[in-house]
């Protein structure tokens, strides 16, 4: 189906430094492929040139051939390469053409001038198989991160292709949603699509794909069949900076878990803490207490208020009523946002300079900037692209760059918005380590997570949001780990392949 021969490609026309090398690869009908490597190792690049939109959207000097249905990609139209591919970009809010759910939901398939009847049979087939009953009639503008992931997907189902090519298609999703997409992707591989994942999260498809391909500089250095992965152990893909096929085995970082500064015993207490948007009631918070200088998880499922709750924290929501009390001092709107610095996650939202280096540069007031500067750069490793212009890195770098202006800006109270969605095991580990410093250094942090990992890695205390309410708030001991790996592994021990509709495992009617 999918046929790639001796391909090389890079976006500088002079081919002075090839984004991807040699790459051969045969993708057969109903295969599900992964993708995998470090963050700018080429995975993005390579899906751009089967989904056509290199060189259509984004330029550069191609050699060699990617052939789909024995058709050049490169040298078809887009809008009919599109009849055979649906994509999902690591960014949903790029791909969206309407302002509601709905209209959303079913725009490729009145674009491919299906009947009237056929496009409410398949609308009422990608809801009840994602499961996205809650989503209907919504603005996509009120929606959060993992809510426009799941639209993207579900909207891309609708229009029926037979290849789905996937840019990090969990890196907003909560536990439960996770799960429903791996749904999704089975439900694809039944019917006999070919499904491309370019993917850091790897646990909730260790089952379902049929043979991962391991990217590095460019270049294809590994390839593993579904027999292979049977038998590979976690400690391979540690060795390889990949994410683990499993979340079971893993534990806290008992070594830096117990804190090392003298703050442990001052907090930050919230009264009365709320907002709505209209009639709708986002946080109601009527006490919470939370230690200060520390690294809080904020966790939940998607839609439950995290960041809903860290923009009003930090004084960027001006309605937002309650009282926040630090060490004795009450803190309004103004006296928030002084202290306060946020890393959204949406990170575009936040970048305004022409230069990596600029953008870390713009939060930084002292002689020794420049100096600083770099020495954050190179802990996030990202030194070597410090002339790059920040849109034209790839999603986790442009992470990388927003986080590095959180370290440069110094101040009192950091919130990170998923900080690691998009990132690869180096970086995440490499982002953990920044925060730990940070804390270190006496700052209170709040990191919004889906990343199991992370959180292990580096938070010492948890809270857990449901409806815009704070339903538990804990320590992260022994006792605290258990509670923290049974929210994020339980949605995926309870779910069953049985919950998959009869009818969605049949293959799809000929048109």
């Amino acid at each position: 189906m999918i046929e790639i021969k001796n391909l090389n490609f890079s976006y500088d026309e002079n081919n002075k430094k090839p984004d991807l090398k040699n790459i051969n690869l045969h993708l057969k009908k109903g295969e599900v492929i992964l993708l995998c490597g470090e963050s700018g190792c080429g995975k993005t690049t390579l899906t751009r040139l089967i989904n056509g939109l290199i060189p259509h959207f984004f330029e550069g000097s191609i050699d060699g051939q990617v052939m789909i249905n024995n058709l050049p990609v490169n040298e078809i139209p887009i809008y009919e390469t599109a009849k055979m591919i649906g994509s999902v970009f690591q960014n949903p809010r790029s791909q969206f053409f309407n302002v509601d759910t709905n209209s959303e939901l079913v725009f490729g398939c009145e674009n491919m001038g299906l009947p009237v009847e056929e496009i409410e049979n398949r609308l009422r087939d990608v809801i009840s198989t994602f499961n996205i009953h809650n989503l209907l009639n919504k603005s996509i503008f009120k929606l959060s991160g993992g809510e426009k992931q799941k639209i993207a997907c579900a909207s891309v189902s609708t229009c029926k292709p037979q290849i789905l090519v996937l840019d990090e298609p969990s890196s907003n999703l909560d536990s439960r949603s996770t799960w429903d997409l791996r749904k999704l992707i089975s439900v694809w591989k039944t019917r006999g699509n070919t499904v491309i994942i370019a993917e850091h999260r790897l646990y909730f498809l260790n089952d379902i794909i049929d043979r991962i391909i391991y990217m590095k500089d460019g270049e294809i250095q590994k390839e593993l069949n579904r027999d292979e992965l049977i038998s590979v152990d976690n400690e391979l893909f540690l060795k390889l900076g990949l994410r683990p096929l499993s979340l079971e085995n893993l534990s806290k970082n008992k070594k830096e878990f117990s804190p090392k500064h003298d703050y442990i015993n001052v907090s930050l207490n919230l009264t009365n803490f709320k907002y709505s948007y209209g009639k709708k009631v986002a946080i109601n918070i009527e006490r919470l207490e939370v230690p200060q200088n520390e690294i809080i998880a904020i966790i939940g499922e998607n839609g439950a208020g995290k960041s809903t709750f860290a923009r009003c924290f930090c004084g960027l929501e001006r309605r937002c009523k309650g009282l926040l009390e630090k060490e004795g001092k009450i803190l309004g709107n103004k006296e928030r946002l002084k202290l306060s610095y946020m890393v959204m996650q949406d990170v575009n939202h936040q970048i305004f300079t022409e230069s990596v280096e600029d953008e870390i540069l713009l939060s930084m007031e002292d002689d020794k900037s420049m100096e600083k500067a770099r020495e954050i750069l190179q802990n996030l490793d990202l030194l070597h692209l410090k002339e790059t212009h920040p849109m034209a890195l790839s999603g986790g770098q442009k992470q990388r760059v927003a986080i590095g202006s959180a370290i440069a800006s110094q101040k009192e109270i950091i919130i990170f918005d998923e900080p690691t969605s998009g990132l690869d095991l180096k970086h995440m580990k490499e982002v953990a380590h920044n925060i730990k410093e940070l804390q270190k250094k006496g700052i209170t942090l709040f990191i919004i997570s889906h990343d199991l990992e992370l959180i292990l890695e580096c938070c010492s205390h948890v809270l857990h949001f449901e409806k815009g309410k704070v339903v538990d708030n804990y320590v992260l001991d022994d006792f605290g780990e258990e509670k923290l790996k049974n929210f994020f592994i339980k949605p995926l021990n309870d779910a069953n392949i049985s919950r998959i509709s009869p009818a969605l495992l049949l293959p799809p009617k000929q048109e």
